[in-house]
């Protein structure tokens, strides 16, 4: 089901000119899509309607606020088993009071989690990066980074990436360098050995498959060979390039460390292309395919240990 304003949609589909029929619905469980019946629970206000198509505006900004905490709340009381997000413009968000730097900052505070992160994943390749910090300023970066933040970052790509695909042996995993080289034993920075490789030791002496602190550009090289499952990536531009270089429209969006699923599209709003009828869609199906894989296999989870109790 669709959570968002009923009337968007419409125009939406009327736009596309699928003829598909969109249905309000009052609660998750009146849900009956098919490929012609799109179930759209109502949330945002009538003032959205107004609200310019392809631009910054507050009511977007608001309208997009609302469906996040409504799709969320459900999420976390089980009435949803996934949620797959569309992106936001940010701007429109922080421009109806919402201070949040994207969706994932937003979406820990709504679910009370303190250590999370990002991975983008290709479902195809089976690789993906997580990132130690995210949403920040590039000259911030080497201040954020701690031993212990990318020790959590380690665990929680091991542990994602083990929801992700089926493995006989700990899954492999390459930590990335924060300078060019890996700092050349200190001569670029020694954030590589104050930092990462504390981490990186503390991990292997837990039994954790992980190489690194590595050169970032050879190591991404590496994984697309099938050397590595999951890349830490130590900021955005770090894993992003790389990974949407591989495959820009089928890259996933995947925040890790949530009590619950939730998936969303690797690129932005494209207000360039919206609302002309052209816009790139597969990058939400993938997504979409994603989220259900998820909850596919968090059902079969609680399935067997319910079992086993």
């Amino acid at each position: 089901m669709v959570v968002g304003h009923p009337e968007v949609m419409r125009q939406a589909v009327s736009l596309l000119g699928t003829g598909a029929e969109v249905v309000e619905i009052t609660a998750p469980e009146e849900a009956q899509p098919t490929t012609d019946v799109i179930p759209c629970l109502a949330v945002g206000r009538d003032e959205v309607l107004n609200a310019p198509p392809a631009a910054v505006d507050p009511r977007s900004g608001e309208a997009a606020f609302e469906a996040i905490c409504l799709a969320t709340e459900l999420a976390l009381v089980g009435r949803v088993d996934a949620v797959t997000t569309a992106p936001i413009s940010k701007v429109a968000l922080q421009q109806a009071g919402h201070n949040y730097p994207g969706h994932t900052e937003l979406l820990a505070e709504l679910c009370g989690v303190d250590d999370f992160a990002m991975m983008l994943y290709l479902r195809d390749t089976d690789l993906g990066v997580v990132h130690v910090t995210l949403h920040t300023a590039l000259r911030d970066v080497a201040e954020l980074i701690t031993t212990e933040a990318v020790r959590q970052k380690i665990d929680l790509a091991q542990a994602a990436i083990e929801r992700l695909s089926d493995f006989t042996s700990p899954p492999r995993i390459g930590v990335c360098a924060l300078n060019p080289h890996a700092g050349e034993e200190g001569l670029f920075g020694d954030e590589e050995q104050t930092k990462i490789r504390p981490a990186v030791e503390q991990a292997i002496a837990d039994g954790v498959n992980v190489t690194g602190p590595l050169p970032a550009d050879t190591l991404m090289v590496a994984a697309h060979q099938g050397e590595y499952d999951v890349v830490v990536a130590m900021y955005h531009d770090q894993g992003h390039i790389a990974l949407k270089l591989l495959g820009m429209h089928r890259a996933v969006n995947v925040t890790l460390g949530l009590p619950i699923i939730r998936t969303s599209v690797a690129h932005g709003t494209a207000f360039d292309v919206a609302w002309q009828g052209r816009a790139e869609a597969s990058g939400m199906v993938e997504a979409i395919r994603v989220a259900s894989q998820l909850a596919g296999r968090h059902r079969t989870c609680k399935a067997a240990t319910s079992g086993r109790a």
